[in-house]
């Protein structure tokens, strides 16, 4: 049991010193304000020690029968020594200025501290969400792609607090440590012997606390995985409400939260009936040491001032160990979730999208594959193969296609969202990773099937395209894509707020915002990915209206499934499998006689039917 009780305190201290070590980054941003902190606290902690010690000779001034202390302690009798001169008529009111200046400096001291204190745990906090959602922008969307929405969501959230809290705890920490070593000292000054016996005490009484901590690590990481499980339910709930409830599993949904829901209720109970019980526990043993203390003063004559100076020291030394060891139970449970945070911030094991140092001045040729191969998961078989492609300038390409051919996977690679397996893609003469990469996707648009709307103003989707866009140039992008007139029709015109993800609106709606975001951009290179595939005809036909005007002089790209759309295309390139395996106009394909033209025909057979 005992050899048990010290595999844990051993593993409670590395985990400690394991939280430590992955926040030192973080520490070592403010070491002045950490520094600050430290001195502050024990100053004034020693300063309200040394408050509670002048009621030694306060004591002594008010019973003149008492004989003065004697030299068993230099420190209590260098205290008398300070007031042996003052007469005794105005000994005692000097004795209590100089308690009340004491203890008013060590409040002014704490106030500073705490200020402190405060703007250190803000400051590192807001410096740790910073560095998070700066991370989620820069890594590669492969990353995002493998990630776990719900997960990644709960680490973001929760566990970025959980880090702040853990500061917070850190910062506390420091601050208690302080105080019991300054309280420790006068303790010792004022008598070694009752502080020996009160060391021993505490040793015991944080042995017994210490061997809670490895329950509170356990739970701590079974914290982070029910957390885990039930933001993924949220989530996962909240985007396929429409599937849930068009299939009738309302119930099987509502046992499946219900199960994640129950977890997390257990996990925080226990976790609170631990953190919980450190305070009765410690107040209960800290009764039975000052018992013990009391047997031993019985067998050694004590003054009674001391006794009492020594005693109140003590009581004031108590919440601060217990806070100590509260904080140590706590910055364990909490270890798994700053292992989280810290490893999503970790750059050494994810990949990044670097951008190159040529700034691209814009497309005087052509957008050119070459032999390029590209798969998402390395054992799996590439999404393209060798393929070679050339996207001429001014002009407008269609990529089409069966599902899974490869089209959209094009387009990703063009935005640089990923960089290729192999081969290489040249912006006229320069390969497109040497490109500045914020200067080439300044000078894209792209409209997609799922048109993300965030959840602000119409106004603000629409500029979001470019940022120092003017309302009149709003106004214009939004007639252009044929968006204007719905959108003076909402209740608050263009500073109607759309809901979250433009739910208010419908697919149509959103499809002509998203354009007047593309239009408002102005840009050089268009992409239209499969982006009126999921309209009825009317808001097809206003789109595609929007796009033919808008695609006058650009370099329109586009992904559809409706090759009605493509049919005034320049060239019209036909993958399978992540190959070309045609290319040429509409007239030319169909001659051919082959995957496309049996597409068109099935596609034209249909409408007619």
């Amino acid at each position: 049991m005992f050899l048990l009780s010290q595999s844990n305190m051993t593993r409670n201290e590395k985990s400690i010193k394991k939280l430590l070590q992955l926040l030192k980054p973080l520490l070592k941003l403010y070491p002045g304000k950490i520094l600050g902190v430290t001195t502050l606290g024990f100053l004034s902690s020693f300063l309200e020690g040394l408050g509670i010690s002048l009621f030694i000779p306060l004591l002594e001034s008010l019973d003149q029968t008492t004989a003065q202390l004697s030299s068993e302690s230099p420190f209590l009798e260098s205290l008398n020594q300070l007031f042996i001169d003052i007469p005794p008529n105005y000994r005692l009111l000097i004795i209590c200025l100089c308690i009340f200046g004491s203890i008013f400096l060590k409040n002014c001291l704490t106030f500073a501290n705490t200020f402190l204190s405060s703007w250190l745990e803000a400051h590192m906090s807001h410096r740790l969400r910073s560095e998070v959602f700066k991370q989620l922008l820069s890594v590669s969307q492969s990353f995002l792609d493998a990630s776990q929405a719900g997960k990644l969501l709960n680490t973001l959230e929760n566990h970025t607090w959980s880090v702040s809290e853990t500061i917070e705890l850190i910062v506390g920490l420091i601050i208690n440590a302080c105080t019991v070593f300054a309280l420790s000292i006068l303790l010792l000054l004022i008598s070694w012997k009752l502080t020996l016996l009160v060391a021993v005490g505490l040793v015991l009484i944080s042995f017994i606390i210490r061997q809670m901590s490895g329950l509170a690590s356990k739970l701590g990481q079974q914290e982070v995985k029910v957390y885990d499980a039930i933001a993924i339910r949220m989530l996962e709930g909240f985007y396929g409400m429409r599937v849930i409830r068009a299939f009738g599993r309302e119930s099987y949904e509502q046992e499946r939260f219900d199960r994640a829901s129950n977890q997390v209720r257990i996990i925080t109970l226990k976790l609170a009936q631990l953190n919980g019980s450190i305070g009765p526990l410690s107040e209960i043993l800290f009764v039975a040491l000052f018992i013990c203390i009391l047997f031993f003063l019985q067998q050694n004559k004590f003054n009674i001032s001391v006794l009492l100076s020594f005693l109140f020291i003590l009581y004031r030394l108590q919440p601060h160990i217990q806070g100590l060891d509260s904080a140590r139970v706590e910055l364990v449970a909490l270890t798994a979730a700053v292992e989280d945070v810290m490893s999503f911030l970790n750059r050494s094991d994810k990949p990044y999208i670097r951008s190159g140092r040529i700034s691209f001045k814009g497309l005087k040729q052509a957008i050119v594959f070459k032999s390029v191969s590209f798969g998402y998961n390395p054992v799996e078989k590439p999404v393209l193969q060798d393929l070679s492609i050339h996207i001429p300038r001014g002009k407008t390409t269609a990529l089409v296609g069966p599902s899974g051919a490869g089209k959209s996977t094009l387009i990703k690679l063009i935005c640089r969202f990923y960089d290729v397996t192999e081969g290489e893609i040249y912006i006229d003469d320069y390969p497109l990773r040497q490109l500045d990469l914020a200067s080439w996707r300044d000078r894209i648009a792209i409209v997609s099937q799922d048109a993300q709307i965030f959840s602000t103003t119409v106004y603000e989707n629409i500029a979001y395209g470019r940022l120092d866009s003017t309302e009149d140039e709003i106004t214009a992008a939004a007639i252009q894509a044929n968006a204007h007139e719905f959108i003076s029709k909402l209740p608050q015109g263009y500073n109607t707020m759309v809901g979250d993800q433009g739910l208010r609106l419908s697919g149509g709606q959103r499809q002509r915002i998203a354009l007047s975001r593309a239009i408002v951009r102005n840009p050089e290179i268009f992409i239209l990915d499969e982006a009126t595939n999921a309209l009825d005809s009317v808001s097809e036909g206003l789109i595609q209206e929007a796009i033919s005007a808008l695609s006058q002089n650009r370099t329109v790209i586009i992904v559809a499934h409706r090759l009605s759309t493509i049919e005034q295309a320049n060239q019209i390139i036909v993958l399978q499998d992540g190959q070309v395996i045609e290319q040429g106009n509409l007239q030319h394909l169909l001659k051919l006689n082959g995957l496309f033209a049996k597409l068109y025909h099935l596609q034209y057979l249909s409408t007619r039917t």
